[in-house]
């Protein structure tokens, strides 16, 4: 592949939450009905080419996972539903997460679209790796970097961060 494309299109929604460390977005190629599977390709691609060590898909569904296979690019599969138990989910994510940040990895992190759930897991990491100091401190840094309010579900997964998981 040559020309412009050839390093893929930046994914929908993609922001970093650290710096060249930790980012997220919205699933690439997009949400439920909106998806297609072209931007999915070329949206793959640029993660690829832009560093990322792994994608983390927080998704309840194994929905991309065989995209990230056929391109080569590792991911891990997190499902996190509305079912799901946020404790024993973050308890398992968190300290991994950390691993792979300590490594140097470059991680990005989506669920289907930009959400509550997704806000509220990466608002309690910014917690538990001790970058913030209280919970309110990391809901209005989380809602300042991802433009959106944090509604209830991502500030009970907060809670459980600032309460040590």
């Amino acid at each position: 592949m040559r020309g412009k494309w050839a390093k893929g299109i930046e994914p929908r929604n993609f922001s970093w939450v650290i710096k060249d460390s930790v980012a997220f977005c919205e699933r690439p190629g997009g949400y439920t009905a909106n998806h297609r599977r072209v931007r999915r390709h070329e949206e793959i691609i640029w993660i690829r080419e832009h560093g990322f060590a792994r994608v983390v898909s927080l998704m309840p569904s194994p929905h991309n996972l065989h995209a990230y296979e056929e391109l080569n690019l590792p991911y891990v599969h997190v499902p996190f539903g509305s079912h799901d138990d946020g404790r024993a989910v973050l308890s398992a994510l968190y300290p991994q997460l950390k691993l792979w940040l300590n490594a140097g990895d470059r991680i990005l992190i989506h669920q289907d679209e930009i959400s509550d759930r997704l806000q509220g897991v990466l608002g309690g990491y910014l917690l538990y790796a001790g970058l913030l100091q209280s919970g309110p401190q990391a809901i209005t840094v989380i809602e300042s970097l991802m433009q959106r309010q944090l509604g209830p579900v991502g500030r009970e997964l907060v809670a459980l961060a600032a309460e040590g998981l």
